[in-house]
């Protein structure tokens, strides 16, 4: 049996825990408490208050992994991985617990319930409260949490987080949360009890405690170097996310709750604190080796960002009721990332010591298909290599269509027009090729292949006729057709057969689809077909009497560090073969740039060096 208050009662509840919010919702709802004459308004101001302090934190959250706007000033530079996130995933049961506590509070002292909406009494009373007696308890409160059976039953919890995020925060044992809890509600409850409570004292105090909280957690500092020279008092009135980090790294230093001058009395300041605040309020970039430039897919999928909610980020990409209300909104931020956006970086990651970066074009599937668009995005494509190649990274690797044949040949414009580029440029496809060529059955005879002149398709079927394998071609175009044959060699062209129609495959339980298939198209491969893909979006999976295979993707190596983004729809620590071929291209140390045509030639090289290197089918 573990130390008691030392788990949440609710934790087997999962997501269902807000059903513990029911009642007082109930009550709210039932009552019209939203209206300022009902006797239960305070139930509905409590509920409003819970609303707020979880939008506090999670606006922190977004504010932190923003790294197109604060990665020169990130402290520890490493990024939260899934262990992280799942341990985190609960991080807001402290509001859920401090919830009743206030709503018990109210049962136990009606009076509460009707305090007037400001006295500016109340606010000076709560201030010098809670410098004199909620910040020295803290500080007492904290250093006892860190001796003996305290920390290794209950605050050890918190300090096993590697990466401080605001979410963290709230991560700590339910013991912790009523001593803090209680030492929270001191200057309020003085206030009150002198008469001189207000509901504006109480959601400010709230509110701000909150705020600083979360701020000393966000793992960006904030606070620029100009204002502890230029006021060198401050320093010890407000703590920084810088100074706050030093605790977790040197546990036995910087205990205080927002004030340093409780530290600086207590003999327990690090020295170190305000050097190591001024270097990284100065920010430093740091040059990734590789960057992966990825599109956004469309409006829904846009939303699975990390910025947006790590949690939903680190899941694989699906609709849910709150992407789908959240539609709207998404599309007019669509509208503002096609006038004025620039490149950004999404997020990182660690491989073998080296930075990854994955970098966004901020631009949707369908504008790709737009002509008059065209020009624009290879415009920001363009920009996007020149600053990987002024910044001086090694590889940058080009994902979807970002290395559409009609958009830009593969990659080979910037190439040509570019000729002194240092960074090599990977469009990724020779692994996503080998891939999907050793998800194709020995022993299998014939295959159906749409999309069958593309990159993809072509360094397909050249390789699939070499191993005396029959290929149906769908194409319109007999010349295309022609060309593809004319390379492979003599004695395995004739495996090589062009097809105009889907109704040509009706026998073949093997079906490559390169190009989107539609249910109708679906329905003329014969019960048993399993379809290989290499489109984005995938497919639907229509067919109930046959079977689909994911998009190419393989599996980072187990050393990888700091990943905490599912990309698109692939499970956790998975990438498109694209990416992972531009990872191999960067590990290796391949010296050309890999545009435009597939050397078959090379599929196997480049499978072998993938497996050398860690890396493992999905």
């Amino acid at each position: 049996m573990g130390a008691p208050l030392a788990s949440w009662p609710w934790d087997n509840l999962g997501t269902y825990k807000y059903l513990l919010c029911g009642p007082l919702l109930a009550k709210a709802v039932g009552a019209r408490a939203w209206e300022i004459a009902s006797p239960d308004h305070w139930c509905f101001l409590l509920l409003l208050l819970f609303a707020l302090r979880a939008a506090t934190y999670h606006l922190w959250g977004v504010f932190t992994n923003m790294l197109f706007l604060n990665r020169r000033r990130v402290i520890v530079r490493h990024g939260v991985d899934f262990e992280q996130i799942d341990k985190e995933w609960h991080w807001d049961n402290f509001l859920i617990l401090q919830l009743w506590l206030a709503a018990m509070a109210l049962y136990a002292f009606p009076s509460l319930r009707h305090l007037p909406l400001w006295d500016a009494r109340g606010l000076s009373v709560a201030l010098l409260l809670h410098v004199a007696a909620t910040e020295p308890l803290f500080y007492l409160l904290h250093r006892a949490l860190h001796r003996g059976q305290l920390f290794s039953d209950y605050h050890s919890l918190h300090h096993s987080s590697k990466i401080l995020q605001p979410y963290t925060a709230g991560f700590a044992t339910p013991l912790e949360i009523l001593a803090i809890s209680g030492l929270m509600a001191v200057p309020v409850a003085a206030a009150c009890a002198a008469g001189l409570g207000s509901a504006c004292l109480v959601f400010g105090y709230t509110l701000a405690f909150d705020f600083v909280r979360a701020m000393g957690c966000c793992n960006v500092e904030v606070f620029p170097g100009w204002l502890f020279q230029t006021v060198p008092a401050a320093r010890y009135l407000i703590a920084t996310p810088t100074y706050h980090t030093i605790h977790h790294t040197d546990k036995d230093t910087n205990f205080c709750l927002f004030m340093p001058l409780f530290d600086l009395l207590g003999g327990t300041l690090n020295d170190k604190s305000w050097e190591l605040h001024k270097k990284n309020s100065a920010g430093a970039d740091e040059i990734p080796g590789f960057v992966f430039l990825v599109h956004l897919v469309d409006v829904m999928a846009s939303m699975h960002s990390n910025v947006t909610s790590r949690s939903h980020a680190s899941l694989p990409h699906r609709a849910t009721p709150v992407t789908v209300l959240l539609c709207p909104i998404a599309s007019v931020f669509m509208l503002g990332m096609w006038a004025w956006s620039k490149t950004f970086v999404a997020y990182f990651y660690r491989l073998r010591g080296k930075l990854f970066q994955t970098w966004v074009v901020p631009r949707h599937g369908f504008q790709y298909f737009l002509p008059f668009a065209k020009d624009g995005i290879n415009k920001q494509i363009e920009m996007a290599i020149l600053r990987a190649d002024k910044m001086g990274v090694k590889v940058i690797s080009l994902a979807a269509l970002n290395k559409n044949e009609a958009l830009n040949g593969g990659g080979t414009l910037f190439v040509t027009k570019h000729p002194g580029l240092r960074v090599r440029l990977v469009h990724g496809n020779t692994l996503t090729a080998a891939v999907i060529l050793r998800e194709i059955p020995e022993g299998t005879a014939e295959v159906f292949l749409t999309g069958a002149t593309s990159k993809l398709g072509r360094a397909i079927a050249l390789y699939l006729c070499r191993k005396r394998v029959r290929v149906m071609m769908l194409t319109a175009s007999e010349e295309r057709f022609k060309k593809i044959q004319q390379e492979a060699p003599p004695e395995a062209q004739q495996y090589l057969v062009r097809v105009t129609k889907y109704q040509s495959a009706q026998q073949c339980k093997t079906w490559i689809a390169g190009k989107w298939l539609s249910p109708r198209e679906q329905l003329w491969a014969p019960a048993g077909t399993h379809f290989h893909q290499f489109v984005v979006p995938p497919i639907l999976r229509f067919r109930r009497d046959c079977t689909y295979g994911k998009l190419a993707a393989m599996r980072l190596p187990d050393d990888v560090q700091g990943l905490g983004v599912c990309e698109y729809t692939l499970g956790r620590g998975v990438v498109h073969a694209c990416h992972a071929g531009g990872v191999v291209h960067y590990l290796e140390g391949y010296e050309g740039h890999e545009v435009g045509a597939i050397d078959v030639d090379r599929i196997d090289v480049v499978w072998e060096a993938a497996l050398r290197h860690g890396l493992r089918p999905a």
